[in-house]
């Protein structure tokens, strides 16, 4: 908002406070109006700005009271005091460093190794868990020194030390009492989240599947501006089995949107992938980066501004993983199981999209497993070893412990959604000048949403069914009725094919992974004995970020 008058930084009318921020704050017409009623001159008429006279008033203490997506650094000149935070569900990244008594900050980590005295070691209890999960989470990263900020929470520096507290607690949200009580009301608390999220001086996309969550937004978005053309970006890949545009073109005609679709063949594959490990100073483990890289490229050219579903399967309960975990407890019940297990692991290996052969292999690996170590086992990369465990055990000591499958949606929701899902969409639009938004990730759709029994979001065999109820009469019925596919890549055959020789190169002998199975994987791989790909492409990745970044190991 605000592109006139918006410079940054913002600066108090007595220069005792400067601020920068990087996002968007959604409740600033409110905060606006308040302060100034009070008084207080603004400079511009955008919403950055209104975070000053609110630090002003309130101190470290103001950032609860900002709803929005953001990551955002206050200089207290009279206090000498610098505060940093970020927003609650980690749409938008913040770095920081120590150096020789210097605390440096950046929004992403390249900005920090431009400075020649800061160390480029790898952190290897990051590089330990970046191999299970297939990411790291906060506050780690993968260099030894360099802390991200963990979403909802504040660090403040001063003469006397650093603190880093939090300011919004999800376990105490998920603890509280359930407000919905309805479709009808997820649906109004969606809506008004969508308009105050197309609050904007530029044009406004969406990014679309054809699935649940972005036809939802799209057809949201058409509600809430009436007359406007909303435009909407789907990705059309050439593999057989991956490619869901036509969905995508089918709910745009439904809507009466201005549709674009963007070509992933093997040649932009390339390019994105070229740009992405040269691009960024972390290694995203999630292949869905590609392709969103693409879109926010071809949607840079018609908007400035796109939104996205991130976050609807975690809250809602979307993921098949969801639904495995109930055929875990019937296959443990199930007689002459180890027989099923020995069919199962010698059904022919697809390379193809979530096949029904890499479903049932999924879940007869880690059937008999505690639901934590199973569900890390799905989710992962190499699989969760005890210290992942233990780290994954601690995000839910605070939650409610009768929640039943809920804390697991709460424990993807904690790490896999900001630390690789957020990742991957903040960093594919960031690389082509585009600001995506989360509408699902607002304020009070978490806060409605977080608390409410896990009945009202996977019932059955059925996932997300409020958010399907919710969207009666907005999407059609069949993409409600649809099985979620999500934007995945054809990796696997890509790992045999235009990236053979790269792979063969960093994974016969990996340098940050000298212990890890990669050739018999790639093997095993190569031969068609299984798909590897999910738990091969993470190394890949990291393998490529330490040769580009000059990482030292050991």
């Amino acid at each position: 908002m605000d592109l006139t008058t918006g410079d940054q930084p913002f600066l108090s009318p007595g220069r005792a406070v400067w601020m920068v921020c990087n996002g968007e704050i959604y409740n600033a017409p409110e905060l606006r109006r308040e302060f100034a009623q009070a008084g207080y001159p603004f400079r511009s008429t955008g919403d950055i700005e209104t975070i000053v006279p609110l630090y002003e008033r309130l101190g470290p203490d103001g950032v609860g009271r900002l709803d929005g997506m953001f990551a955002l650094a206050v200089w207290d000149d009279p206090q000498r005091r610098l505060l940093l935070a970020r927003d609650r569900a980690g749409e938008k990244p913040l770095f920081w460093t120590q150096v020789e008594g210097e605390i440096r900050f950046a929004s992403e980590i390249q900005a920090l190794l431009v400075f020649p005295d800061q160390p480029r070691r790898l952190n290897p209890t990051a590089a330990a868990l970046y191999a299970a999960l297939g990411y790291v989470p906060a506050p780690h990263t993968m260099f030894a020194g360099i802390a991200k900020l963990e979403p909802g929470h504040v660090l403040v520096a001063h003469e006397g030390g650093v603190t880093e507290r939090r300011y919004w607690d999800a376990a105490a949200v998920a603890a509280g009492p359930s407000r919905l009580d309805a479709p009808a009301t997820l649906r109004a608390t969606l809506l008004r989240a969508v308009e105050r999220e197309l609050m904007s001086d530029v044009p406004v996309g969406v990014f679309t599947s054809g699935g649940l969550d972005s036809s939802l937004l799209a057809a949201a978005a058409a509600r809430v501006m009436p007359g406007e053309q909303i435009h909407t970006y789907s990705v059309r890949f050439v593999e057989p089995g991956y490619d869901e545009s036509p969905y995508a073109e089918a709910v745009t005609h439904h809507i009466r949107t201005q549709h674009h679709v963007v070509a992933a063949d093997e040649p932009a594959l390339e390019r994105a992938f070229t740009t992405i490990t040269r691009g960024l100073a972390e290694p995203v483990g999630d292949p869905a980066i590609l392709p969103t890289y693409l879109l926010a490229e071809a949607a840079r050219e018609d908007v400035k501004v796109v939104l996205s579903g991130e976050g609807a399967d975690e809250l809602f309960g979307g993921y098949p993983t969801y639904l495995g975990h109930k055929a875990a407890a019937l296959f443990q019940r199930t007689p002459g199981r180890a027989v099923l297990r020995w069919l199962v692991n010698r059904l022919p290996t697809s390379t193809g999209k979530v096949t029904l052969e890499f479903l049932l292999k999924q879940l007869v690996a880690a059937a008999e497993s505690p639901p934590v170590e199973r569900h890390l086992t799905w989710f992962g990369a190499l699989g969760p070893d005890r210290r992942t465990l233990a780290w994954a055990t601690g995000l839910l000591d605070r939650f409610p412990a009768d929640g039943g499958l809920n804390r697991l949606l709460w424990l993807d929701f904690l790490s896999y959604l900001p630390d690789n899902l957020l990742v991957k969409v903040d960093r594919g639009t960031m690389l082509a000048s585009l600001e995506a938004r989360a509408p699902y990730l607002d304020r009070a759709v978490l806060e409605l949403v977080l608390p409410a029994p896990v009945r009202l979001k996977v019932r059955g065999l059925t996932t997300k069914a409020i958010l399907k109820e919710a969207a009666r009469g907005l999407v059609p019925d069949d993409v409600i009725g649809r099985r979620k596919r999500g934007l995945s890549v054809p990796v696997a055959r890509w790992l045999n094919g235009g990236l053979a020789a790269l792979a063969d190169r960093y994974l016969a002998a990996p340098r940050l992974y000298p212990d890890a199975p990669t050739a018999r994987l790639l093997a095993e791989h190569r031969a068609g004995k299984s798909n590897n790909a999910r738990k091969l492409w993470p190394i890949l990745m990291a393998e490529l970020w330490a040769e580009r970044w000059n990482v030292e190991i050991g």
